[in-house]
């Protein structure tokens, strides 16, 4: 069952400079508007990201609640219990998701009745990605997707730079997570790609980095795979790549690191241990990254040496990567969780362990660098 047909079971009530220390460094290379019960992050910088109830999320959907006048996206009136926010959301983006999909399907009725070709299929999903944030990091191919949307489904990752691409008569539609909230569960997803496909609009995914590295972009593709939808994948550039290369970080280097391992720091029941898997990533000659990793930084450092890494092993966190809020720290592994810790990151945060860490021109401890070349 579409899930356009499940929400109206939901209740609707009114719901720089571098600061250089002897291990490490902290730099903010690059240089709180009003939001809707949204409580900033201690980040001195503003967003560059959807977060979650900000003001700008409901003036880029403001389509869904132009005919309620009950919702002002001008005053802070939501719920602060994040399932009411939810389901006050659903309920009150249900009326105009409805009329949207009706408008798609009369229209791909007229298409069908001027056709001397019959009934087309339904339209097609594109998974897009769209980079770490920095919207010059943006496909080509990509941007032809956007361009052509029909309506678009967005993450909280798609920095507000690449939506601002979004032109014409399309629609915007967030779906993204944060922890605590989920403005749409991955099944509701699920089914407003296929609501809206069927209906055949051309629908685009958008999701920060690739699409089917740790964005789950392979289970949306093989839902609509089995609902008989053609599924398109538009690969982005990982925010490891991206990141890395900001940072002049080799994620290879001959000598220095043979492989690399990109690795969730995401617990899937939200526990501290990122999958067990230090044991085997504790590897001197391989570069390891970790995504969505900054909860369980600790648990994982802590495993890393335990298994053989050793404590001075080079490592950075870097906060918002590629965007003009880009932060980092530079840390040997011992010390990054307490720096990280100090300098207050928050997500989404990249950690990048290893020892081509020291290969960066940002790298503090220059003469290790040098010394580690030498010696390989």
């Amino acid at each position: 069952m579409a899930v356009l047909n499940r929400f109206p079971s939901l209740p609707a009530s009114s719901y720089p400079t571098p600061i250089l220390r002897k291990s490490h460094t902290i730099l903010n290379l690059q240089p709180s508007s009003c939001s809707l019960s949204y409580t900033p992050s201690t980040s001195s910088s503003p967003s560059p990201f959807t977060e979650k109830h900000s003001l700008e999320r409901y003036q880029r959907d403001n389509w869904l609640y132009s005919k309620d006048p009950a919702h002002n996206t001008t005053c802070c009136s939501l719920p602060t219990d994040p399932s009411s926010i939810r389901e006050n959301d659903i309920s009150l983006q249900l009326p105009e998701l409805k009329k949207l999909l009706q408008v798609l399907r009369e229209k791909r009725e007229i298409e069908d009745g001027s056709s001397n070709g019959g009934k087309r299929g339904p339209g097609n999903v594109f998974l897009v990605g769209t980079g770490p944030g920095d919207p010059e990091l943006l496909t080509l191919k990509a941007l032809r997707a956007i361009e052509s949307a029909d309506l678009l489904l967005y993450d909280r990752l798609v920095s507000n730079d690449v939506l601002n691409l979004v032109k014409g008569d399309a629609r915007l539609l967030y779906v993204g997570k944060t922890a605590g909230y989920h403005s749409r569960t991955q099944e509701e997803i699920h089914e407003l790609l296929l609501s809206f496909a069927e209906a055949g609009a051309t629908v685009v995914r958008l999701k920060g980095g690739d699409p089917l590295v740790f964005g789950r972009g392979g289970e949306e593709m093989d839902f609509l795979q089995q609902q008989g939808i053609e599924v398109k994948v538009i690969p982005g550039i990982t925010a490891a790549s991206g990141i890395a290369a900001e940072l002049g970080i080799p994620l290879t280097h001959r000598g220095v690191a043979n492989s690399v391992r990109f690795l969730t720091g995401h617990s899937r029941k939200g526990g501290t241990d990122p999958l067990f898997v230090a044991e085997h990533a504790a590897d001197p000659d391989s570069t390891l990254v970790v995504y969505m990793g900054l909860s369980t930084l600790p648990s994982l450092s802590l495993k890393l040496i335990h298994h053989g890494l050793p404590p001075d092993t080079p490592a950075v966190a870097v906060e918002r990567g590629t965007t003009p809020q880009q932060r980092m720290v530079f840390a040997e592994l011992n010390d990054l969780v307490d720096e990280v810790t100090s300098a207050e990151l928050v997500s989404p945060t990249l950690i990048i362990i290893g020892k081509v860490v020291a290969l960066s021109p940002l790298w503090p401890l220059s003469s290790k660098a040098v010394l580690m070349l030498e010696t390989n």
